[in-house]
């Protein structure tokens, strides 16, 4: 008897999935089937991704629902566009052997017409994205309140994507009476709390433990300069010449920019994030299913629920801002029983999020040094030798080869074989004979296994005379720093805001920089005043954590929770340090001379030198103008967009 026989599936379900070539069930689905099967239940289903989730809950609601009825009678909701793809490709494939089974796909970035004709046709199950499902109710275009099962999947990501609001009014045009069930990797208090809102006392299904990594996955992390982040990248890429790989950053901008620099540099990559149209998101996913596309350069959001084969290593090329989201992106690779590397590349402020993410999904983080050019010379040799040993011979060359032989008449063995492969070799080697070395020495497991700061002696910390009083909060400040000062994302960290001043941190290699910046820097007749603070264990920010944290990668918190976005409020009152002025000797007007410290040209995506070149680390570096004068409504961080 069939192994999915035997979990109380029929016939036609069987056949289909025997067909698609799956054999015996995967954990989830052993333990999730037969339970939907059996009775009308709520359930709540803790899986890492690539553990078959979507047929864990697929396959009951076809066995259960009437397909010679026309009325919707499964919804599912899916956090994107490509996961809401994915899966209604996957539903249909295990109902192919079921005669008039509708399933359809409701998302945005498509045309709300043919899918509002799609339902209208008899759609028994659909998947949507909420926000596309809330406007087609809206406009009456689809009829849920007749449905008998509901799913939420990834349910963590869609509430980390602010959809709680979206779920709510959507559910609430659906019968009470239904069943809901509930899949997701992580089980943060946000997921608890819709379980226990919408949910009747569900049963809870956990596949390995909560918020726990892959068995399948090794994770290491190389300790660099911000500044040399992309450089390690393209080390790291060329040490694993057969390398199939997502590369994750945390913002839209940063991901076209690092897809459009490798492709400059001569490798195949491709961006996927929220301000391509749904066509070019299609197409890129194509390409890399297809292995046309070797490096696919994703956020998070974009590339939520991916399903690819094969994917041998997950680089974070920057670290996110939760530790579920690392669950989820290390869980891209190591599938199927196959294993796979999380690389991670982070700078000395960063270091203690590792210690963060070690703890919560209980595996073992490997400190790795970047790969030297001598390393990165063999193995790429080697690659060529085993690929031309390997090579089968295509015999219409033999009448070529009386003509090759004359060429190579006077040339030894030796020495062809040298000419043969220096060609590959030559090019690696040119490009790294004066590269430098990018480790930085330190940052082993004990320096950030008890979570303690790390490294307050390669740092520099600074007073600055602004605070609460301001308008600003620890990140609106940040984001004003990184701006004004030309610095990477993770250049500045451990920022404490109080009510009248400040405390932020950097490498003490921008100590100087920062210093002769702030100078004269002046706003509406006043000065802002930065000093270097000497006694940095007293002033490292001890406060509360998410003052002196990160939340885009600075390292001084953690990893982000919830935040605040407090606008400008200019106060007549003076800082209780702001009589620096008195210090200060001339005052030159800061709109007038901003342009002779601060470049102006315009941002440009991807504007790397020529091709293998060593490229400028451009990690958030750049910004489209440079003012001297400071407001923290420019700078402050708008709330994350939602993306169907």
């Amino acid at each position: 008897m069939s192994e999915f026989k035997k979990i109380g599936l029929e016939e036609n379900l069987v056949l289909a999935v025997e067909k698609m070539g799956f054999e015996t069930p995967s954990e989830v689905q052993s333990k999730t089937v037969p339970i939907l099967l059996e009775k009308d239940t709520d359930l709540v289903a803790l899986a890492q991704t690539g553990t078959g989730k979507t047929a864990a809950f697929g396959l009951p609601m076809i066995q259960k629902i009437d397909v010679n009825s026309k009325t919707t009678q499964g919804l599912i909701l899916s956090p994107t566009r490509e996961l809401c793809l994915q899966i209604t490709n996957e539903i249909k494939q295990y109902g192919q052997f079921y005669k008039g089974l509708n399933v359809t796909a409701i998302y945005g970035g498509a045309s709300i017409t043919d899918q509002a004709r799609s339902v209208k046709r008899g759609a028994q199950i659909i998947v949507a994205t909420p926000g596309r499902m809330k406007d087609m109710i809206k406009r009456k275009l689809v009829d849920i309140s007749q449905i008998k099962y509901s799913v939420l999947d990834e349910a963590d990501e869609m509430l980390n994507m602010g959809f709680y609001e979206d779920i709510t009014d959507i559910l609430s045009f659906t019968p009470d009476e239904k069943n809901t069930w509930l899949f997701s990797a992580t089980m943060p208090r946000e997921v608890s709390s819709i379980a226990k809102k919408f949910m009747n006392n569900p049963i809870e299904i956990t596949v390995g433990t909560k918020n726990v990594g892959s068995d399948q996955v090794s994770h290491e992390y190389y300790l660099v300069k911000s500044s040399d982040r992309y450089v390690a990248l393209k080390r790291l890429v060329d040490a694993n010449p057969h390398i199939f790989s997502v590369i994750f950053c945390r913002t839209k901008r940063d991901t076209q920019k690092v897809a459009e620099k490798l492709i400059e540099d001569g490798y195949n990559a491709g961006a996927l994030h929220g301000d391509l149209s749904q066509g070019q998101r299609d197409l890129v996913m194509k390409s890399f299913r297809n292995k046309q596309i070797q490096f696919l350069v994703a956020t998070d959001v974009a590339a939520r629920g991916i399903d690819v084969d094969n994917i041998t290593h997950v680089i974070n090329y920057q670290l996110p801002d939760e530790i579920e989201t690392y669950t989820h992106r290390s869980g891209r690779t190591g599938r199927a029983g196959k294993t796979g590397i999380s690389l991670v590349i982070i700078s000395k402020s960063e270091l203690r999020k590792i210690g963060h993410i070690q703890k919560k999904i209980k595996k073992e983080f490997t400190k790795k040094d970047i790969p030297s050019s001598e390393e990165i010379c063999k193995v790429q040799l080697f690659t060529l030798a085993n690929k031309v040993n390997e090579t089968e011979v295509n015999n219409n060359i033999d009448e070529y080869i009386e003509d090759i032989n004359n060429l190579f008449k006077k040339t030894k063995k030796a020495d062809l074989i040298k000419k043969f492969f220096s060609v590959e070799f030559n090019r690696y080697f040119d490009y790294y004979k004066k590269s430098k070395n990018l480790n930085i020495e330190g940052g082993n497991q004990h320096s950030y296994s008890d979570f303690s700061d790390s490294d307050d002696s390669s740092s520099a910390r600074f007073f600055i005379n602004v605070g609460q009083k301001d308008g600003y909060d620890w990140m609106s400040l940040k984001d004003f720093l990184k701006d004004v000062l030309e610095l990477g994302r993770d250049d500045v960290f451990k920022v404490d805001v109080k009510e009248s001043f400040s405390f932020f941190n950097t490498e003490e290699e921008h100590k100087d920089k920062i210093l002769a910046f702030f100078t004269d820097f002046k706003q509406n007749g006043r000065f802002v005043n930065v000093e270097e603070s000497k006694d940095i264990k007293r002033n490292s920010g001890k406060g509360r954590s998410n003052r002196g944290g990160d939340r885009r990668g600075g390292g001084g918190g953690g990893f982000r929770k919830s935040s605040s976005n407090r606008g400008f409020n200019r106060s007549n009152s003076r800082s209780s340090d702001g009589n620096s002025s008195s210090r200060r000797s001339s005052s030159r007007e800061t709109e007038g001379n901003s342009s002779s410290r601060r470049s102006s040209s315009r941002e440009s995506e991807g504007n790397s030198s020529s091709r293998r070149s060593s490229p400028r680390e451009s990690d958030g570096n750049s910004s489209s103008r440079r003012s001297k004068s400071f407001n923290p409504d420019s700078f402050s961080r708008p709330r994350r967009n939602r993306r169907d």
